[in-house]
């Protein structure tokens, strides 16, 4: 497949001279390329539209175009069937847990969030996809019960914890959200941070974009309470036990999604991945955070 994939690269008409690819390792959903045209380097992602995850490229490609304009994210400079050509970021270098660490990072990765969940819907030309991930889960859990997948022993433990965390978060503000925080879609270039990958971009409660980076990055306590009072002092807030609980409430169900995620993409895999031991480990991640929400909140 990966070849495949480098040969609709080679064959697009968007270059201009002499072309060279390489592989950008870590992709778990797109083959990502590398690519020098005559002394211009781009990035491409190509992959089609994936049903059982509900990414269809017509919606990514407008968001993608609305969060360039809106400052959040590289240039998105051509598509075509199944293939994407983006600026690409000198020295970009995915986030990680001690990033957040350093004071005046946090403060412009969350600037930057604040930034997408206001800003980015001022130039989004179609209304967008509500993510609302709730739903996304138990239709993971209809697909795995009908193929049979490996996960459909835990369900029904799952499917009743999802009720319980829709019922803990109730009525939210919907903001445009990224919904996919994982490490390698942030980059940092050493001056700023940017948001890439905008498959799942769609209206949603912000807390979910913090929880779910909380999530991915395994943040200190203290990193993500620090974390949620800047992002809630956006708006004049601050931290109370509301708050912190819809939070760890949050984090919970995207540790859901991830793992549900795998465990459909287990059975539907056009990458050399393992995505049945990815969705084993954010189960395991998963639980230590239930623990945490049930013992932080108990009778709340």
């Amino acid at each position: 497949m990966s070849q495949q994939a480098r040969r609709q690269v080679l064959e697009m008409d968007f270059w201009q001279g002499p072309v060279s690819v390489q592989d950008i390792s870590g992709g778990i959903s797109n083959h990502n390329f590398l690519v020098d045209d005559d002394g211009q380097k781009y990035v491409v992602r190509i992959g089609d539209d994936r049903p059982e995850h509900a990414v269809f490229r017509y919606n990514e490609i407008a968001v993608t175009q609305a969060a360039f304009e809106a400052g959040l994210s590289p240039a998105l400079l051509h598509h075509e069937p199944g293939a994407m050509v983006f600026e690409y970021i000198a020295d970009g270098a995915r986030v990680d847990a001690a990033d957040l660490a350093q004071e005046a990072a946090m403060d412009r990765l969350i600037g930057l969030l604040g930034q997408c969940h206001l800003d980015l819907p001022g130039h989004l030309e179609v209304p967008g996809p509500m993510f609302w991930v709730f739903h996304l889960n138990r239709r993971y859990a209809r697909i795995i019960m009908q193929h049979g997948g490996a996960m459909a022993s835990a369900l029904t433990r799952l499917m009743a914890l999802n009720d319980e965390l829709e019922t803990a978060i109730g009525p939210i503000q919907p903001v445009f959200c990224h919904n996919d925080l994982v490490a390698g879609n942030i980059l940092a270039d050493g001056r700023r941070f940017w948001l890439i990958d905008w498959e799942y971009g769609g209206w949603n409660d912000g807390l979910y974009d913090l929880a779910c980076m909380a999530a991915h990055l395994q943040l200190d306590r203290e990193v993500e309470d620090e974390m949620l009072r800047r992002y809630l002092r956006l708006n004049d807030a601050e931290p109370d036990q509301a708050s912190r609980r819809r939070f760890s409430a949050w984090k919970c169900t995207a540790l859901i999604w991830t793992a549900l995620w795998g465990g459909v993409g287990e059975m539907f895999a056009n990458l050399d991945f393992d995505y049945a031991d990815y969705g084993r480990e954010y189960l395991d991640r998963l639980e230590q955070a239930v623990a945490a929400f049930r013992a932080d909140f108990r009778g709340n």
